[in-house]
């Protein structure tokens, strides 16, 4: 199963983090949420594995200012 790690305000976002998460060593996926049509403007949801989350979160945290 995958669990959310973070919700990102668009797609960019969101890229820039699963890149940073895969260049770390965890498996990524992004998830748009909300209506299709808003596209790159639309809230992303980054993914990892459930087994994985806290320590995504940690690396996470240390890296960027996710407040």
């Amino acid at each position: 199963m995958w669990a959310v790690v973070y919700v990102a305000p668009n797609e960019p976002i969101a890229t820039m983090i699963k890149e940073y998460l895969t260049k770390e060593g965890f498996l990524v996926m992004i998830r748009h949420i909300g209506l299709p049509h808003f596209g790159a403007s639309g809230s992303v949801e980054v993914l990892v594995p459930e087994g994985e989350v806290e320590e995504a979160q940690e690396i996470l945290s240390g890296a960027f200012d996710l407040t």
